[in-house]
């Protein structure tokens, strides 16, 4: 009886569904970037307040403007801020979909060979926006959303070329750019869109000289279309040490 129970429970267990449909258009199974966190789907976010003036200040500038540069320390919240800003966009029908990217790039050391396909590979860099996602959508809810092309989550290189119409856009450690790069994200923005770009230029992985981040930012200071906010230690949400740490690391 044991055994038996064993098997009808087994056979009743849902696949593991992939977030990215096969060239059939339908979700392939086996992989999932959220793992086996399926507790993120009892605890997501429903709403999302800013803590200081600051991100106050971006979240302002987000909904008020289309193109907004987010610049801060590690733990001011720019990321989440910018795809909870992201998600009540689309939940509210002002945008088709919602694009995340990030530079895959590593932070000071090398993971070497990746087994898997192109997805498995992109995972490890791409999960703090899954995370970010899963907190505000429920883990469910998001792979539907990645299943049929509602959220598409993509490195830098595969930006170029396209023109991102009825869209909101976050690009993800944006310091991790060159200013080609960068110059060439921001061109990709369409009508009725919306970008955020966010990192900290104190903060690249990139050899010396490289980052075109703070170069950006200086430069689209003087547009008065464009939002260039700049959080501090003050506007840390993380474990109070991290502020401590930064002002003498």
């Amino acid at each position: 009886m044991a055994k038996r129970a064993t098997r009808i429970a087994a056979s009743k267990a849902e696949p593991v569904v992939s977030l990215y449909p096969n060239a059939s258009g339908r979700a392939e199974q086996g992989w999932s970037p959220l793992g086996e966190e399926e507790h993120r789907d009892q605890s997501y976010v429903r709403k999302v307040r800013p803590q200081s003036d600051n991100q106050r200040r971006l979240l302002a500038a987000i909904n008020e403007g289309n193109l907004t540069v987010a610049l801060g320390p590690a733990g001011t919240g720019k990321t989440y801020l910018a795809i909870s800003a992201a998600v009540e966009a689309f939940e509210e029908g002002r945008v088709a979909r919602i694009m995340l990217s990030r530079p895959a790039v590593e932070a000071g050391e090398s993971l070497g060979f990746l087994p898997g396909d192109l997805q498995e590979k992109l995972a490890p860099y791409l999960r703090p926006l899954y995370d970010a996602l899963s907190d505000r959508l429920g883990g469910k809810r998001l792979r539907a959303l990645l299943a049929d092309g509602s959220i598409e989550i993509a490195p830098i290189a595969y930006m170029r070329g396209r023109t991102l119409n009825n869209a909101f856009i976050v690009i993800d450690e944006a310091q991790n750019c060159t200013y080609g790069q960068i110059k060439m994200l921001l061109t990709r923005l369409g009508w009725h869109s919306t970008m955020v770009l966010t990192g900290d230029p104190d903060q690249s992985d990139l050899l010396p000289g490289m980052s075109g981040l703070a170069d950006i930012a200086d430069r689209l200071r003087a547009l008065p279309d464009v939002a260039v906010v700049d959080l501090t230690e003050k506007d840390i949400v993380r474990h109070p040490l991290v502020a401590s740490m930064l002002t003498v690391l």
